[in-house]
């Protein structure tokens, strides 16, 4: 053993610490596996950004009774911020395979979505309409409605035919005939109130999108004590981006310097990217985390790696 070089020695070490490190891991439920990691990050591109501050947006779009910004346009999801003047009403319309929600942030929308009663959502409302539902918005009051609408990357907007569909550059509507559609169940509900429900003191967490091509997922809790080594975890397939819905939420994203998101407030980290949430602040907070999969794997540091 004398005469074996130092190199030599530390991989025969490594190679016996192998089998006990996999069978600590299983103890603790964990698998070790090799995950592929951009070997240089490309990061961000345009219009995406790692935080959208909401008191930017709005001073952006001072005076405007009606605006539109593209806030996420990641290969899955699509997430706009809009804005509608009092008394605007959308044309009927539906998406043919995919879901599409609403974050409602200011003013009121009444939200007619076939086979529901009409949905009043103010501030904290989320709401959601699934694949083949015929849906309509109407601004109801005096002030503009605010909320951030997702999509599916991707999912064309289709028109009952007693509807004009609004034109797009190098498309033409046809006459079509089509059938079923996805109705809401047991995880998938039309509306949640999440103020509403804070304020009975009931808990909101869970999903509430659940759909084969997306998922929105409430999640709430306190102030958490901060590990400097935790990286967070990175998904392979898939971006992940967050609506604050309450507090603050502090955020870890690759290289950046460590920040805080504030309510209204959008944050994006790009697929393949260590990425940390954590409750910030010094009260309870809640963001909407948003991807493209709800079973999506999450790639975590070993545990070893965070002592």
């Amino acid at each position: 053993m004398r005469h074996l070089k130092p190199l030599v020695i530390v991989s025969l070490i490594t190679f016996a610490l192998v089998p006990a490190l996999t069978l600590l891991a299983q103890q603790r439920g964990e698998t070790f596996a090799w995950a592929p990691v951009p070997s240089s990050h490309t990061g961000w591109t345009a219009p995406n950004k790692p935080h959208w501050k909401l008191s930017e947006l709005l001073a952006s779009h001072k005076g405007k009774a009606a605006w539109k910004e593209t806030v996420v346009a990641d290969p899955l999801l699509h997430a706009d911020y809009i804005q509608l003047a009092p008394g605007t009403k959308t044309k009927r319309q539906f998406h043919p395979d995919n879901p599409v929600w609403w974050v409602m942030q200011a003013g009121t929308v009444q939200f007619n979505i076939e086979g529901q009663p009409p949905i009043m959502a103010t501030k904290g409302f989320l709401v959601q309409a699934p694949y083949r539902n015929i849906y309509s918005m109407e601004v109801i009051g005096d002030a503009p409605a605010l909320f951030l609408e997702v999509t599916v990357t991707g999912s064309p907007v289709m028109y009952p035919f007693d509807e004009t569909p609004a034109p797009v550059p190098g498309m033409e509507f046809v006459k079509v005939r089509v059938n079923g559609k996805k109705n809401y169940d047991a995880r998938n509900k039309a509306f949640l109130d999440f103020n509403g429900m804070i304020a009975a003191g009931k808990n909101p967490a869970g999903a509430f999108v659940y759909d084969d091509r997306a998922f929105a997922n409430v999640i709430r809790g306190n102030p958490q004590t901060d590990n400097p080594k935790d990286k967070g975890h990175f998904h392979e397939v898939s971006g992940e981006f967050w609506f604050i819905l309450e507090g603050q939420i502090e955020y870890k994203i690759g290289s950046l310097p460590i920040f805080l998101a504030d309510q209204g407030d959008i944050v994006h980290a790009p697929k393949g990217m260590w990425h940390r949430a954590h409750h910030g602040g010094t009260g309870t907070s809640t963001r909407l985390a948003m991807n493209g999969y709800p079973e999506m794997l999450h790639n975590y540091q070993p545990s070893d790696e965070l002592r």
